[in-house]
């Protein structure tokens, strides 16, 4: 069994993972969103290849995974880390009961498969219609 300090140390460490994974997902949506508004205003920075490779990596890595039914590697480090702590619920912490409530919706799973598909099908098409620039001087 583990102390209360180890135990409230890896709790912290859980909300930490959790917050993690709800900046990813602010960052994959969020993102997308910048990339429309920032291609009819003209804002150089949603064309850079450093973001825009990062934002398609990212939605490719969790529709992949959606595809391949695998628990986002997040989900099974913050889960882990609860149990560790004694499979504390979110009783004690109001940012990780409200980041995971918000985080992980229950819905079936194909129903999450097409919205990842279809958000990605999504960035794919903005890849072409706000076309980033190429890695070079001015790519940042």
């Amino acid at each position: 069994m583990n102390s209360p300090v180890s135990s409230k140390f890896l709790l912290i460490a859980a909300d930490i993972v959790l917050l993690l994974h709800v900046l990813f997902v602010i960052f994959v949506v969020a993102g997308l969103i910048a990339i429309v508004v920032g291609g009819f205003r003209d804002w150089r920075w949603v064309r850079s290849p450093w973001f825009r490779w990062a934002h398609l990596l990212a939605i490719a890595v969790v529709t992949t995974q959606a595809w391949l039914g695998v628990i986002c590697p997040l989900t099974t480090m913050e889960m882990a880390l609860r149990s560790e702590a004694g499979g504390a619920v979110y009783s004690g912490s109001f940012i990780g009961h409200w980041l995971q409530t918000l985080l992980y919706y229950q819905a079936p799973p194909w129903l999450f498969i097409g919205a990842y598909s279809l958000f990605a099908c999504l960035v794919l098409t903005c890849w072409f219609l706000v076309r980033p620039r190429p890695f070079g001087k001015n790519s940042r």
